[in-house]
C-alpha cells in the first residue's frame, strides 16, 4: 500500500476533503494508496482531530523557536520519510521548507495555494487580489519547489471576484474551490496521470477542462 503524508498547520478543511475523497473514491482499491499520516507544525491545529476521527496517525513537529535539538526540517523529515511516502501533500501547511527537504521529495510533493499563481504568491492572497482590482482569483495545485509558490502548476480553479466581496467572503469561495481541486489532483497523481519532468508538470489522460476549472456557480 502506497502512503500519502499530509502536512497541515490549521483547521484541516483541505485534509478533510482529501479524507472524504479517499473513502468515496476507494483510493486503497483503485490506486493501492492511503493517507497514512498527518503531521502538523502546530499542536493546536484542529486538523489533528480531523485525522484522528478518520483513524489516521496524527503527529506534531514543534517549530517554536524554543524547540531544541535537530532542525525543524530534520525532525519533520525523520517522521515523513518513516512512512516512505509516495506523495506528500501540503494541505494548508504554513511553513517554508528548506531546499534540502524539498529536493529530496522532488516530484512527490504538492501544495494547494489560494490564488491563481503566479499571481499573489505568499500570504494575504485574498486581500491582495481585492486591492489589485483583479476580476478573477482562485486556487492552484502545484509541485513544491525550493522557491515558495513557484513550482510547476498542475491545475487551477478560477473564482470571480464580485463588487461587494469582502476578504472573508472571497476566501470562502476560494476554499470551496480548493476542496474540489486538491483531491482531484491527488487522484490524478496516484493514477499516474501527473508527473514532474524537467521542471514541468506533465498531465495526460485528463479532461483539459478539469485542468482549468472556470467559474460557474462559484
Amino acid at each position: 500500500m502506497r502512503s500519502i503524508v499530509c502536512l497541515i498547520s490549521g483547521r484541516g478543511s483541505n485534509l478533510e476533503a482529501l479524507l472524504h475523497a479517499e473513502r468515496a473514491q476507494r483510493w486503497s482499491e483503485r490506486y493501492h494508496a492511503r493517507i497514512a499520516a498527518v503531521v502538523s507544525n502546530r499542536a493546536s491545529a484542529r486538523g489533528l482531530d480531523v485525522a484522528r476521527t478518520f483513524g489516521v496517525d496524527a503527529q506534531i513537529v514543534d517549530d517554536a523557536p524554543a524547540a531544541a535539538g535537530a532542525s525543524f526540517d530534520d525532525r519533520l523529515g525523520h517522521i515523513v520519510h518513516g512512512y516512505s511516502p509516495a506523495l506528500v501533500v501540503l494541505a494548508g501547511f504554513m511553513r517554508v521548507l528548506g531546499a534540502g527537504f524539498v529536493d529530496r521529495l522532488a516530484g512527490r510533493m504538492i501544495n494547494v495555494h489560494p490564488s491563481l499563481l503566479p499571481a499573489f504568491p505568499g500570504l494575504a492572497t485574498h486581500r491582495r487580489a481585492l486591492e489589485s482590482g483583479a476580476r478573477l482569483h482562485g486556487a492552484t495545485v502545484h509541485f513544491v519547489s525550493p522557491v515558495v509558490d513557484a513550482g510547476a502548476i498542475i491545475a487551477q480553479s478560477v473564482v470571480r471576484t464580485l463588487p461587494d466581496d469582502s476578504e472573508a467572503v472571497l476566501a470562502r469561495r476560494v476554499l470551496a474551490a480548493e476542496h474540489r481541486l486538491l483531491p482531484r489532483c491527488v487522484a490524478w497523481y496516484l493514477g499516474g496521470h501527473v508527473r514532474l519532468v524537467d521542471g514541468r508538470a506533465l498531465v495526460d489522460g485528463v479532461d483539459p477542462s478539469e485542468l482549468l476549472e472556470l467559474p460557474g456557480a462559484n
